[in-house]
């Protein structure tokens, strides 16, 4: 097929995905199975419809690079900062960990101990695309086990620099002749270069380009970032992920951070379709079929061990006990950096082309069954945890007919749940995060295990029959799911919300929800209030400015919903509003003065 054209090579592709996708996940597999499964047939030992998967798979990386970008974009720095101690303290300890007890194990096999290293170093990597795919599928990232999952994928990624450096070191071809700390300082340059000009010119670059209003432009901004952030950490030996994960968490805090992720979306599930496509097409079965023994040993091997190792990290790390075997599951399994260790090991002759080939076949299959053990471990493994002695946390199964539905129950949702019970009025209440419920549990609470954002598990829930639905979801996305759903197939639901923001309460707008309220805005006015008095103004008096203001900025927040897209005209209500408050409070005060009634002192 090299001579043909990109089109039927592109029509090849999509038609594979189209129907083997759908297929998959009509029988259960998931997505990743039905584009692996697609990748074997069209590839080099299927129909031949493909016979250069190397390539292919070089170009479909960027569709991880595109998904780290992604991931980037919702870590703020002070959230990367504050998950520094688990990327740098779980991650080093399950990569060291799971390499040594591999190496021991090989060795203990008669392997020689250069080969031994490397090939163990290159299975405790895991696939950062697999993974963060099912934990998004899933809506895992919230929870400790996402957290602690994601924290040991980004410290893989770094941890990947080394483990390609150390490989000449260990083996019989010419090493580069290039000076390592020559090559360091370029690579601490251009993280340097990165980090400033993210901080110091992006924003002003796309404030510059979101001006010109041409929204193919801004798409083009936004991909010829995360391209020219690849290129540069790949000119200086570096991950592209990881430089991609670092653009994104600088534009984390930007005010562009939505429309990038609008218009990067798209590209990046296309993207990483390919690569799993390519990955099945990569596979070797001739070296696989050519020792079938050995691979299985090394398949089932290093399974085992990271799944052992991973275990007592999930364990020392207190996840729950619900959210370990899938925790465990993604990071036993192989990952696409362990393709470019072997193909530079064998390169470096650390050993056989032959052998490389056995390791990625080896590493491919496991990507190939990770998906297919999830199926096993949702259906056979996890509902036995019910019966565990941790509270049972399986998902809301019986149906529900409580009259409110809560989803959402940390701290918001907890005033609003007891408000409720002291009146006498029943609740089903909804929780995605394990330790959440597991915690409010002790307290007596009655709160069911269970993602508001699936249509099946609110129906469960009541919410054909319910009357009200308590949006108190800490998400905004989420959030903002969920009143979709309840738009779209219980109209007779009144969704009462909880804005995290005044953007979070133009979104909820306009999907037609009339009861918002802002979180902060009561607790900032009791605060607020609390200063005036202290400062002299009398309580009653105090009571009363706070009241005014709150009305006052709430019905601007409602006129100005209209216009919230227009940045211009926003802005220029917000100035007009909060000079209208000012000569408001300022007529109040000459009032007082006026009626002799005490504003400071007394």
């Amino acid at each position: 097929m090299e001579h043909s054209s990109w089109l039927t090579s592109s029509l090849v592709f999509l038609a594979a995905a189209v129907l083997a996708v759908p297929l998959a996940k009509a029988l259960g597999l998931g997505s990743i199975i039905g584009y692996l499964a697609a990748g074997i047939v069209i590839g080099p030992f299927g129909l031949k419809l493909v016979d250069d998967p190397n390539t292919l798979l070089h170009f479909a990386e960027f569709g991880v690079v595109l998904m780290l970008f992604l991931v980037g974009l919702e870590l703020e720095p002070r959230r990367l900062w504050a998950l520094r101690r688990p990327i740098f303290g779980w991650g080093m300890a399950q990569v060291l960990a799971c390499a040594a007890v591999m190496a021991g194990a090989a060795m203990l096999a008669g392997v020689p101990w250069r080969m031994a290293v490397v090939a163990a170093l290159g299975l405790a990597l895991s696939s950062t695309a697999v993974a963060l795919q099912v934990m998004a599928d899933r809506n895992l990232m919230p929870t400790s086990s996402g957290q602690a999952g994601f924290s040991i994928l980004l410290f893989q990624d770094v941890a990947a620099i080394p483990i390609l450096a150390l490989i000449p070191l260990l083996g019989t071809a010419a090493a580069d002749d290039g000076n390592v700390w020559v090559e360091a300082a370029r690579a601490a340059g251009v993280i340097a270069a990165i980090v400033l000009v993210g901080r110091l010119l992006l924003r002003h670059a796309f404030r510059w380009i979101a001006r010109s209003r041409t929204p193919e432009i801004f798409t083009a901004a936004s991909l010829g970032l995360v391209v020219g952030i690849a290129a540069l950490m790949q000119a200086v030996g570096l991950s592209m992920a990881l430089g991609a994960f670092l653009g994104g968490v600088l534009l984390a805090e930007s005010e562009y951070k939505r429309e990038l992720e609008t218009d990067v979306e798209p590209f990046k599930g296309l993207l990483l379709g390919l690569f799993f496509m390519a990955v099945g097409m990569s596979i070797d079965f001739g070296a696989l079929l050519a020792r079938p023994g050995v691979v299985a040993l090394i398949l089932v091997g290093f399974l085992v061990l990271k799944a052992v190792v991973l275990w007592i990290i999930a364990r020392a790390m207190a996840l729950p006990y619900q959210e370990r075997p899938v925790f465990t599951l993604l990071l036993a399994q192989g990952g696409e950096f362990a393709f470019v260790v072997f193909q530079q090991a064998a390169g470096a002759r650390v050993f056989s082309a032959e052998a490389g080939s056995v390791l990625i076949g080896a590493v491919a299959l496991s990507m190939v069954l990770t998906p297919l053990l999830l199926v096993v471990i949702d259906r056979f493994v996890i509902p036995r945890y019910a019966d565990c002695d941790v509270p049972a946390l399986a998902e809301l199964a019986e149906p529900q007919d409580a009259p409110v539905i809560i989803a959402g129950f940390g701290r918001y949702g907890q005033i609003i749940g007891r408000l409720l019970y002291a009146n006498g009025l029943k609740a089903t209440v909804l929780d995605h995060d394990a330790e959440q419920v597991e915690t409010v549990r002790r307290f007596g609470f009655t709160v069911y295990y269970g993602d508001a954002t699936r249509l099946d598990l609110l129906r469960t829930a009541g919410a054909a029959s319910a009357r009200v639905l308590v949006l108190a979801i800490d998400d905004m996305e989420q959030s903002l799911k969920v009143a979709d759903l309840a738009r779209a197939h219980f109209p007779q639901l009144t969704v009462v919300a909880r804005a995290r923001n005044v953007q979070h309460y133009y979104a909820l707008r306009d999907r037609g929800v009339a009861f918002v309220e802002r979180e902060t805005l009561d607790s900032a006015l009791a605060s607020g209030r609390s200063v005036l008095e202290q400062m002299g103004w009398l309580p009653h008096h105090a009571r009363q400015l706070a009241m005014r203001f709150r009305r006052h900025n709430v019905e601007q927040v409602e006129r100005m919903w209209p216009h919230h897209k227009d940045q211009a005209q926003l802005m220029a209500m917000s100035k007009a509003g909060r000079q209208q408050l000012e000569e408001l409070f300022a007529q109040e005060r000459a009032q007082t003065k006026e009626r002799k009634v005490e504003g400071w002192g007394g």
